[in-house]
């Protein structure tokens, strides 16, 4: 028997701590004008590391949100899929942190290395687990803290300014409601281009007595790089195939669609998308100004605060759209 598997908690949670683009002239050379202009960044959320804040204690917190929302407890959770690039350690990852902080029952916790698209092909994992009928109910975080990891000097400008923290959170379910939930998912990956997005070290490749017996102090390996105006080029052809797929095979058209949540890597991609589709602003929904790139958790705290503002509806078509690193990119189109 196929079940459908449906959205029931959403969560998010983001740092206290505020970084406007006028704070970041501490560390170099740059304006409020110039990061707006060129990503629609106002300010993003760092940690704070007074507060202890972490990849995994952020996914909780976010998690927590969505247990509850969900009319859940932990006890009913039977599997995690967690989303990031940034995990509190080389090894192990964040999916077993969360089982553990959450004192949950001993179920199954896979980590998810997609980064941008991570949350869409966590959601996708889920989807079928949830559809072949091995789970009820798993809960899906992404959660990044990239602060810790950002070359702050007016060499990193180009990536620094993009990056924020924060966590989202959502738990879907085992629904036997026909036609709501997740009609489908869409996947895809070029990694001939992953080298345009990329942390080089350390890593196996590049293990960290090399980087040290190097000694080498304009050694930026183990600091994100990007070719920025290259992988925008690829991300606004990349988005639209995915949510063209999307509804094709769903018998959909564009005028469908009630909201579109892109991943949040620069205002510049949503707003070409937008036009593309010819989607009015009510039917997109935005945050990048106020918390910047999340990666792995930027369409999800996205969703969550769109619904928490009203801006889903019982049988909406909401539809999720990610591209980032590797490259890889997704879609998932949902009857809300």
């Amino acid at each position: 028997m196929m079940y459908n598997s449906k959205i029931t908690g959403l969560g998010y949670y983001v740092p206290e701590n505020v970084v406007t683009n006028n704070d970041l002239k501490q560390w170099m050379d740059t304006s409020d004008e110039w990061v707006q202009e060129r990503t629609g960044i106002k300010e993003r959320r760092w940690i704070d590391p007074a507060t202890g804040d972490n990849t995994s204690s952020m996914g909780v917190k976010a998690a927590r949100i969505a247990i509850d929302r969900a009319g859940l407890t932990k006890e009913d959770i039977d599997f995690i899929i967690f989303a990031t690039l940034s995990p509190d350690m080389y090894f192990p990852g964040g999916g077993v942190r969360v089982q553990d902080m959450l004192d949950m029952p001993t179920v199954g916790a896979l980590d998810v290395r997609n980064q941008c698209s991570g949350f869409i092909y966590s959601l996708s994992v889920a989807d079928q687990f949830i559809k072949t009928g091995m789970y009820k109910n798993i809960l899906v975080i992404g959660s990044e803290n990239h602060s810790g990891g950002l070359e702050r000097s007016t060499r990193g400008r180009g990536v620094t300014v993009i990056f924020g923290d924060g966590a989202g959170a959502a738990v879907l379910s085992r629904s036997s409601e026909k036609g709501k939930g997740i009609l489908s998912s869409h996947l895809h990956s070029e990694g001939k281009y992953a080298r345009e997005l990329m942390l080089d070290g350390p890593a196996t490749g590049r293990w960290v007595p090399e980087i040290l017996a190097e000694n080498n102090p304009d050694d930026v390996s183990y600091y994100p790089y990007m070719n920025g105006q290259f992988v925008f080029k690829h991300a606004v052809v990349r988005f639209s195939e995915a949510i063209i797929e999307g509804l094709q095979a769903n018998g959909l058209q564009k005028e469908d669609i009630d909201m579109l949540i892109p991943h949040q890597a620069n205002l510049r991609i949503s707003q070409f998308i937008q036009k593309k589709f010819q989607l009015s602003d009510d039917c997109v929904y935005n945050n990048i100004m106020r918390y910047g790139n999340t990666t792995a958790a930027s369409v999800i705290i996205a969703l969550t605060e769109a619904w928490e503002e009203g801006k889903i509806h019982d049988g909406d078509l909401v539809v999720l759209a990610a591209f980032g690193s590797g490259f890889t990119w997704g879609s998932v189109i949902i009857r809300w």
